[in-house]
């Protein structure tokens, strides 16, 4: 069973009849919905086809909705495109009219750009295509030189390197977005360029009184972000490496040590991983990955991701489900190397919660009776999620009757849900009913071990506090 989890970016190339249901028999785990592209109603369509796909094959498929954020980008041009020169004066004037731009200077979308920026600061347009400096500021205009030039075009991002932009993480549009988010059915709310924990803080309190419990994705993508970013994966339930914007903010060459280690401070502080941007971008033309490509999600395989995404690749890309399909596949071959079953288990650790200890127990006796699978009775999918913070290549099943449950951890690494309602059976008959599962999906057969989680008050949050061994053949009589 593949672990590594993927997303892929719905757009117009998936809305083509067959391709949703298609990326879903390819490997497809969760969906994205870009705020930053299209329409409301386009999301809504995306999120009931999406659904509906689904619903067709007897998956669970999550629905991730992320914010666009107070993305900067340069205003339009009067005369289309225009082409910069090393040593050319350019002027980003937040005064300008919109496609008021030409040769000279154009506008910007943050119109708060000209307090944001001192003389002598660098600015990245276009992900550090182009290359501004900043040679004077004069009001709400920033004169600039041209380091590195280019063809610039409208709607371009705009970045300061080493980070210091002021902009809010939730804009009006975001506060927008969320609401209709939350009435589509989002599993997961990404936010994007947070700067704090008080910016996921404040994206739960909307959250809550939209009347969701949909959980926080925090992307890292600012300077300001890797600064704070154990308190911001502290406050968030998951991040996702944004390399794109972060690498031109801390320059590409950080990056690979930077994605490492923020893939451990994840995992070691209990929350998922996404690791995201350009994973596969040459698919966006072409039917085959690049090998520099393949060895990029190999390697956030190996670095302990809970999940890799696609983004232009599949929402406006030629070969969609075969970029799936090729992401699966270098998922699979990579786990064949990550070292599972080793004791990074925290012996010692206290733990405050009784359901993070049974988690730790179970994979610590499962990696040394050679268990067939684990099957987690859950509420709230905090023991799976526990479970799948230690290493182990025996499968976890996330057991539960909740929809929103099952959505939600779908995202964690190595942890596959199962629909199973224990208030439609006995409780003696609880054991049997979750083996009948595994056996129905040929999980198990007769003979094998399987360790079971569950509480006492089943059907309770929280409740987890017990762990049960058994052999399938014990229960033959019921599950036959």
């Amino acid at each position: 069973m593949r672990r590594t989890k993927i997303v892929a970016t719905l757009g117009p190339s998936t809305d083509k009849p067959k391709v949703l249901t298609n990326l879903i028999a390819a490997g497809l785990d969760a969906a994205r919905l870009n705020y930053s592209h299209g329409t409301r109603e386009d999301h809504a369509k995306r999120a009931r086809s999406l659904r509906r796909a689904a619903k067709g094959q007897g998956r669970e498929i999550t629905l991730i909705a992320d914010l666009q954020g107070p993305k900067i980008r340069l205003e339009g041009f009067r005369d289309g495109p225009i082409h910069l020169e090393e040593g050319d004066e350019f002027v980003i004037d937040a005064d300008l009219k919109a496609n008021a731009g030409d040769e000279h200077h154009v506008g910007v979308t943050y119109k708060a750009l000209p307090h944001d920026v001192r003389d002598g600061d660098t600015l990245l347009v276009d992900d550090g295509r182009i290359i501004l400096k900043v040679e004077h500021v004069d009001a709400n205009a920033i004169e600039t030189v041209v380091l590195l030039g280019g063809e610039l075009s409208e709607n371009k991002g705009v970045n300061k390197e080493g980070g210091g932009l002021s902009a809010k993480a939730l804009t009006h549009k975001d506060r927008q977005d969320l609401k209709h988010a939350v009435e589509i059915g989002a599993d997961y709310i990404a936010v994007s360029f947070p700067r704090t924990a008080q910016d996921i803080h404040h994206a739960r309190r909307l959250l809550k009184k939209a009347g969701s419990d949909a959980n926080i994705i925090a992307k890292i993508e600012r300077t300001e972000a890797l600064e704070n970013a154990e308190a911001i994966i502290g406050a968030a339930d998951g991040i996702m490496i944004a390399r794109g914007d972060l690498g031109v903010e801390i320059g590409d060459s950080r990056l690979p040590p930077v994605q490492k280690q923020l893939i451990d401070l994840a995992r070691r502080s209990h929350r998922i991983v996404i690791t995201a941007t350009q994973m596969m971008e040459s698919m966006i033309e072409h039917p085959m990955p690049t090998r520099a490509e393949v060895f990029d999600v190999a390697n956030a395989v190996l670095d302990g991701t809970d999940a890799v995404m696609l983004s232009a690749e599949t929402s406006i890309g030629k070969y969609p489900e075969k970029t799936v399909e090729a992401m699966a596949r270098i998922c699979r071959e990579s786990e064949k190397e990550w070292p599972d079953n080793q004791a990074d288990l925290l012996l010692d650790a206290n733990f405050e919660r009784v359901d993070q200890a049974i988690a730790m127990s179970t994979i610590y006796c499962a990696n040394r009776i050679k268990v067939k699978a684990i099957a987690a009775l859950t509420e709230t999918g905090a023991t799976a999620k526990w479970m799948s913070r230690i290493r182990t290549d025996i499968p976890i099943f996330a057991i539960s009757g909740l929809t929103k449950t099952l959505r939600k951890v779908n995202l964690y690494r190595g942890v596959r849900p199962i629909r199973f309602d224990v208030n439609d059976v006995d409780y003696t008959e609880v054991t049997a009913g979750v083996l009948k599962e595994l056996l129905k999906r040929r999980v198990a057969n007769d003979g094998d071990k399987v360790i079971i989680t569950k509480g006492d008050l089943l059907g309770h949050i929280g409740g987890t506090n017990g762990m049960k061994i058994v052999t399938v053949g014990d229960f033959v009589e019921h599950v036959a």
